[in-house]
């Protein structure tokens, strides 16, 4: 019973660590947008450090409104911090950690 125990709190403590390091994204695109693609590019390097949402903003007034001028955006969920095209591969990885 003891042993159990140990178990179950060991795994659920490195299931916490591992739910902690991956970082929740949004990426603010749309259709046929080539700089949005390139930045997919940079991104799909740290496919394993993050969750991507990709959210098209041409399906939403108010996101067109805010995004058109802007995109490609990155937007983390855990800070709600954005980063606006243009941007770089060393600027994703900054902005990452």
């Amino acid at each position: 019973m003891i042993y159990f125990y140990v178990y179950l709190t060991f795994t659920f403590k490195i299931a916490i660590k591992i739910a902690n390091m991956v970082k929740q994204l949004t990426l603010y695109s749309t259709s046929n947008c080539h700089l949005c693609e390139t930045a997919l590019s940079f991104l799909a390097k740290y496919n394993l450090s993050f969750s991507l949402e990709i959210i098209d903003i041409a399906e939403n007034t108010t996101l067109f409104e805010q995004y058109a001028l802007k995109i490609p955006v990155i937007r983390r969920e855990d800070t709600q911090a954005e980063l606006n095209w243009p941007f770089d591969e060393e600027m994703i990885r900054f902005f990452l950690h």
